[in-house]
């Protein structure tokens, strides 16, 4: 509602201007104390110079909105660079603690096995032993009457 209040009253003002240029050039021609055609001529050259000046200032815009363009392209080029070195460290550090993860799980899976078979022989030797201590106070009768 209030956008529709702002069109309006900026078309009246736009509209009113327009009428007012058009009665000011039309009194100032019909005023002037020049002839018709210095008038004319007049006329003529400051629509060249207005024209000129439109298209002096036309180029002087685009050059500037270049300018803006280049120094846009070079902000977002620093900031994927810098991103990219950012993103590059990031994977660098996930690379190390895999290795050291890596690197602990190895250490680990070698003190088991290590650990396994120093049990492996200690069970071993204490299966000889009762074995040999079965063996001692197990005897056969013959064995027995030749202890005797």
């Amino acid at each position: 509602m209030a956008e529709d209040n702002n069109s309006n009253v900026l078309a009246w003002f736009i509209t009113g201007l327009g009428i007012g240029a058009g009665i000011g050039a039309a009194l100032g021609i019909l005023y002037a104390p020049k002839a018709g055609r210095e008038t004319r001529e007049d006329i003529a050259k400051g629509a060249r110079e207005g024209t000129e000046y439109i298209r002096v200032k036309s180029r002087q815009a685009a050059e500037s909105v270049g300018d803006l363009v280049d120094k846009g392209k070079e902000q977002v080029s620093v900031l994927v660079g810098k991103s990219k070195e950012q993103v590059g460290e990031y994977v660098d550090r996930g690379r190390e603690v895999v290795d050291r993860g890596r690197a602990q799980w190895e250490e680990f899976v070698e003190r088991g096995k290590n650990l396994v078979a120093e049990q492996t022989v200690r069970v071993g030797a204490a299966v000889d032993a009762g074995r040999q201590a079965y063996r001692t106070t197990v005897s056969t009768p013959e064995e027995e009457a030749h202890e005797s």
